[in-house]
């Protein structure tokens, strides 16, 4: 999985969206929770959204979109466990 991450602005422009739009489709489980930068910042993985922009213009439905959703967000997870291993639960 690819480790860039896009700024709010970036993925709006990308994505052709307003904030509104984009975070409802948050809220609608249609894109994926934001990475937590610092207390004012947020950003997605760049492969994440270029997978869901894909989706869309691929024609996929929402319930589709939203399977793939949550398989993104499972996925980040499946790769920080799987650095946790690499690294044997030290990354100092």
């Amino acid at each position: 999985m690819d480790q860039i991450l896009l700024r709010k602005p970036q993925v709006l422009n990308q994505r052709a969206r307003s904030s509104s739009a984009h975070y409802r489709d948050i809220q609608n489980g249609l894109f994926t929770k934001p990475v937590n930068l610092g207390e004012r910042a947020v950003g997605w993985p760049i492969s994440e959204v270029n997978i869901l922009t894909a989706a869309q213009v691929a024609g996929l439905s929402e319930d589709e979109i939203r399977s793939l959703v949550a398989e993104l967000h499972a996925k980040r997870k499946s790769v920080f466990l799987t650095l946790m291993e690499v690294f044997d639960g030290d990354l100092s």
